[in-house]
């Protein structure tokens, strides 16, 4: 790496460490580590928001699927602000009613602890595993500009995210998500630049683009196996978007910490008009790399993006996109940290032992904060194994793993607000039933080239935005089912 871009990185490492020890000081109880006091900013959550959910993988993978696609991918981003609308109008008041410190304190009262315990479970898998995967990737662009092994990236930025996680809590989380965000929308745009000068300029490079069939954004038919139509996006992308951001921790977690209701509805329907334009703004840097004739068919979707920072960006802005993409990574990562441990010191380790002093609550925070960091490095260091010559995108293969729970998570809140019939042993059911089910659906095409399963084979050409819809579907329906037998009947408390 060039001195002054490596100077660049050091400069963003050590100032990121700065704010976790800045916010420290004021870490006295478990609500101040995991909410932030309840006393942060609309704009900053908002901010945040599009931080954690954006991670690495946006910045490494969206490219590549610009370069080598077109902008269907968009698609997505119309039914995720279509999910947050809905999440905003129905879900979110359900949050604010009462002293709520997760996503799932809610189901405890509407169908036992049972249920809540069973939910955070759930979560803390699902993102334990999705975040491996994001980790995995952020450290793929680091290593190829520092010289370092795969490996080595992994445990050197899991370690300093780990430190201003552990010390800042979540308070060191959202002021670092803004800061974050600024420095790779800022790589993104001066990349854009440098990709379309290099392509002859902007209108040389659309003009190529628009002939290739690049710049096509709408697909209208109506096709399972295909992965980005209008239909799958909207439909797919609305009840991800509303899994993820109305059931998944990471996301509800920021929601809690906002001064008011009003103020989180902003922050999240805000956040879904802005990733539409940042996923913009990143496959347009792929067209633009393809249009300046830098996406050789032997260079992998995933490694095309770093690679053109290692080779053609000038001495400075290449350090400020990689700077960027850890940001990201960092973001999305310390995030996952403290979630992770929230989740499990309320959900969990408070209903199971019944201490609820927010002081000690503290110290056991603290405490799974760093195991779970320490997990997610190991899963990140399994996910480099296993992913060797594998030329699947990261960004489908974590929204896959996140797709196994999510319609079982959504499915549970439909059932919660929808069906009264529906008690705690209904639910436990719908999610085992969903779970195991999803599974299959999710590997079907790795299980079909076996003899024994080739029959899965067209279950296994499902497209991936559908795998949430079917996922609630599901979970709703054997949900239904289950409540109207006798023996699945119990009380609430």
């Amino acid at each position: 790496m060039r001195s002054l871009d490596l100077a660049v990185v050091v400069l963003y490492f050590c100032f990121t460490l700065g704010v976790g020890l800045w916010v420290a000081r004021h870490q006295r109880s478990a609500t101040d580590y995991f909410l932030g006091a309840r006393d942060l900013p609309a704009w900053a959550i908002l901010l945040s928001i599009v931080a954690t959910e954006t991670s690495a993988i946006t910045v490494i993978s969206v490219p590549g699927i610009g370069a080598r696609g077109d902008l269907t991918f968009l698609q997505l981003t119309f039914g995720y602000l279509v999910g947050r609308i809905g999440v905003a109008r129905w879900l979110l008041p359900g949050y604010f009613r009462g002293d709520q410190e997760t996503a799932y304190a809610r189901l405890q009262s509407r169908f036992g602890v049972g249920t809540r315990r069973l939910t955070s479970t759930v979560f803390l898998v699902t993102r334990f595993l999705g975040d491996a995967v994001r980790v995995f990737a952020s450290a793929i662009p680091l290593a190829l500009v520092a010289g370092w092994s795969i490996p080595t990236s992994i445990v050197v930025m899991g370690i300093i995210t780990m430190v201003y996680t552990w010390l800042g809590g979540f308070k060191a989380v959202v002021w670092t998500d803004v800061l974050q965000l600024s420095v790779y929308l800022a790589g993104g745009i001066g990349a854009l630049r440098v990709a379309l000068s290099l392509a002859g300029g902007p209108d040389v490079a659309f003009t190529a683009a628009h002939s290739a069939g690049k710049l096509k954004l709408i697909n209208p038919g109506i096709d399972f196996t295909r992965t980005y139509t209008l239909l799958g996006g909207i439909l797919g992308g609305a009840l991800l978007s509303a899994a993820s951001h109305g059931t998944d921790h990471l996301i509800v977690q920021r929601l809690l910490a906002t001064r008011s209701l009003r103020d989180a509805r902003i922050a999240l329907v805000g956040s879904g008009i802005m990733v539409i334009f940042q996923f913009a703004l990143f496959l347009l840097v792929g067209v633009a790399i393809w249009a300046a004739g830098l996406a050789p068919e032997h260079v992998s979707s995933d490694q095309l993006f770093p690679s053109f920072i290692v080779h053609h960006l000038p001495t400075g802005l290449a350090g400020l996109v990689v700077a960027g993409i850890l940001a990201a990574a960092m973001g999305t990562h310390s995030s996952a940290i403290n979630s992770l441990a929230s989740s499990a010191t309320h959900d969990l380790y408070a209903s199971w032992t019944g201490r609820q002093d927010p002081v000690h609550l503290l110290r056991v925070g603290r405490i799974l904060s760093v195991m779970w960091a320490a997990g997610l490095i190991g899963g990140a260091l399994f996910f480099h194994a296993v992913a060797t010559g594998n030329d699947t995108p990261v960004v489908v293969l974590a929204l896959s793993i996140a797709s196994v729970t999510y319609g079982s998570l959504l499915g549970t809140y439909v059932l919660a607000g929808r069906w009264p019939r529906a008690r705690g042993r209904d639910v436990v059911g719908a999610v085992a039933t969903t779970v195991a089910v999803m599974l299959v659906v999710v590997f079907a095409s790795r299980l079909a080239s076996h003899a024994p399963f080739h029959w899965l084979a067209p279950v296994g050409r499902l497209a991936w935005p559908w795998y949430v819809p079917l996922g609630t579907l599901i979970c709703v329906g054997v949900g239904i089912g289950l409540s109207y037998l006798p023996h699945a009947r119990e009380s609430t408390r």
